[in-house]
């Protein structure tokens, strides 16, 4: 083995040059797999994040339905049928047993937190500006617990919503538009006409335009009063689970247990899930093409080198090596290209991928992103050490299985 090494090793070196080229054909297919690959799980993974910073694992509400208009036959095939458009009963949005059923949830070892809802659109009015906008009653403590409120205030505390009967915690979108800061006081109005003066006692950034320049929270007895409310009345109950993967599993569970509409993130999210979907396949599909193509060049390589060696293969198997000694040289030329050309490749990607994180990104106020998202988990340099060792072994079997079969009289006979 120790000879087969050191003839392997004067091969490699003896033609620097196609070694050289065929280890950097490794180095950028896996350079260029990790690098794109970062890139695009990075932006999957911020695009799914964005998805749970505006939606709970488990939503649950009462989906109303309208009833369809019904049509009478009338046994005379002649006689007019008169069709009666319904109208809609007015029927609440509420829980009937909210209050009930959080009591309920929080028995559940799976879950993590619990948060009751009251959402309701009103007009923000500040001198002569008014705005369109949705408020969400809330207890603010346990949102926090399941967006991590506290993580994306801007000015004050949330802890002064609890505190306070007549207090706002208001979007910095909307408070810019609105002209406003922390301590001034707002005049809210509701479609059916209930107004109310709140203070506004601390600002936000989810870092989304469409909710910073609309949303605001207020404590869930705020929003009842607004409304001319009872104390139990809520429409919506957010669910955070220990385990996300469950969220579709239990969703279902609870809707059947509590006649309720229980939507779980993927199911509210699955336009997102397909395009993360789509963008993997895509970005898998031309990350290993890359690797399949430095594997061919690999061959091709090895394949003109066995060609220049015949009389080197002739000689050893006339001094007694047998086919397999043969074939494990370029094997383990194969291999070492392989390696050597992995490991390069994982750092040229590391730096490509490190290079795009550091680009600078301003999306203005649509989206808070100062930089491209990319991931750096170590798994996908995992796959393409692997991969590029594999595709180089393989490229490196077929000459070397050749090599292993040559006739050395045939050679030396110059056939």
């Amino acid at each position: 083995m120790k000879l087969t090494l050191e003839i392997a090793k004067t091969h490699l070196f003896s033609r620097f040059k196609q070694t050289a080229i065929a280890t950097l054909g490794v180095t950028f297919g896996i350079g260029m797999f990790v690098g794109m690959i970062s890139l695009m799980k990075g932006l999957n993974d911020f695009t799914e994040e964005l998805g749970l910073i505006t939606f709970p694992h488990i939503r649950i509400y009462n989906d109303l339905t309208v009833q369809k208009s019904s049509i009478t036959q009338h046994e005379n095939p002649t006689a007019l049928t008169l069709v009666h458009h319904q109208k809609p009963k007015q029927e609440k949005l509420n829980l009937h047993n909210g209050l009930q059923i959080i009591h309920s949830i929080q028995q559940d070892k799976r879950v993590l937190g619990v948060s009751p809802q009251l959402i309701t659109q009103v007009f923000y009015n500040y001198g002569p500006v008014q705005l369109n906008g949705s408020i969400y009653g809330v207890d603010i403590l346990q949102e926090d617990k399941m967006f991590d409120i506290k993580g994306k205030m801007k000015s004050g505390d949330i802890r002064n919503l609890s505190t306070t009967t007549d207090g706002i915690i208001m979007g910095v979108g909307l408070a810019k538009k609105l002209n406003v800061k922390l301590n001034d006081r707002i005049k809210i109005s509701t479609p059916e006409g209930y107004t109310l003066q709140l203070k506004i006692v601390g600002t936000f950034q989810i870092g989304i335009g469409a909710i910073d320049n609309v949303k605001s929270y207020a404590n869930l007895s705020t929003v009842q009063k607004i409304l001319q409310k009872p104390p139990n009345y809520i429409t919506e109950i957010n669910v955070k689970l220990k385990d996300i993967t469950q969220s579709q599993q239990v969703a279902q569970e609870y809707q059947k247990m509590y006649a309720y509409q229980a939507e779980d993130w993927e199911t509210a999210n699955a336009t997102n899930k397909v395009g993360n979907l789509i963008r993997d396949i895509l970005t898998y599909s031309v990350s290993f093409t890359l690797l399949t193509v430095a594997g061919f060049g690999i061959y091709n390589i090895l394949n003109m080198s066995i060609y220049s060696k015949m009389k080197d293969i002739a000689i050893l198997k006339a001094m007694g090596f047998s086919g397999n000694d043969v074939m494990a040289i370029f094997l383990t030329q194969s291999i070492v290209i392989g390696l050597i050309g992995s490991i390069l490749g994982l750092i040229l990607g590391f730096m490509l991928a490190y290079g795009i994180y550091q680009i600078p990104f301003d999306a203005g106020d649509v989206i808070a992103l100062d930089r491209m998202p990319v991931s750096f988990n170590p798994v996908y340099y995992i796959i393409g050490i692997i991969f590029g060792i594999t595709t180089t072994t393989l490229a490196g079997y077929l000459p070397s299985r050749k090599a292993a079969k040559l006739d050395p009289i045939q050679i030396i006979r110059g056939q």
